[in-house]
């Protein structure tokens, strides 16, 4: 009894022709919900809401890798406006791709305030005070951080 290759050669405990797995498998530990819009297939006007589905079950096995798609990352399309003042106090509508899981933005190395997310494709903060010159918008997100280079200057 034992354990055999293809050419009929036994394998031991220490041989055993293995990998260290590199995408480890997490258990679910809560019910998991994924949200939608509601639509009608008219396209006539929507009820206000959203559609709740279970995705993933309290004990659910997932790989790393499948949690990771769960979270894409942010873009960043347009910030506006891209100039204020050095005073800071600039209302800043920042457009893109999945911003909702965007939890700060900062201009240079400074946060903005009063951070709104209105949906995943928009959201508002206000500049601080800063320098004059360039500075990047860096968008910190649960998936890893985004840099527009130079996306707002101080005048």
């Amino acid at each position: 009894m034992g354990l055999y290759n293809a050419a009929g050669i036994r394998i031991t405990k220490a041989a055993f022709p293995a990998n260290a797995v590199t995408d480890p498998q997490k258990v679910v530990t809560q019910d998991i919900y994924s949200t939608r819009p509601y639509t009608t297939p008219s396209g006539d006007k929507q009820p206000e809401g959203s559609i709740k589905t279970l995705a993933y079950k309290a004990g659910a096995v997932l790989r790393q890798s499948e949690i990771d798609k769960l979270f894409p990352a942010a873009t960043i399309t347009t910030v506006s406006p891209a100039t204020g003042p050095t005073a800071g106090g600039t209302a800043v509508t920042i457009t893109g791709t999945n911003l909702d899981g965007v939890s700060a933005v900062n201009f240079g190395a400074t946060p903005g305030t009063a951070l709104t997310i209105v949906s995943a494709t928009q959201l508002r903060v206000t500049s601080p005070a800063g320098t004059a010159g360039a500075k990047d918008v860096v968008l910190v997100d649960d998936a890893g951080n985004v840099t527009k280079t130079a996306g707002y200057t101080y005048a």
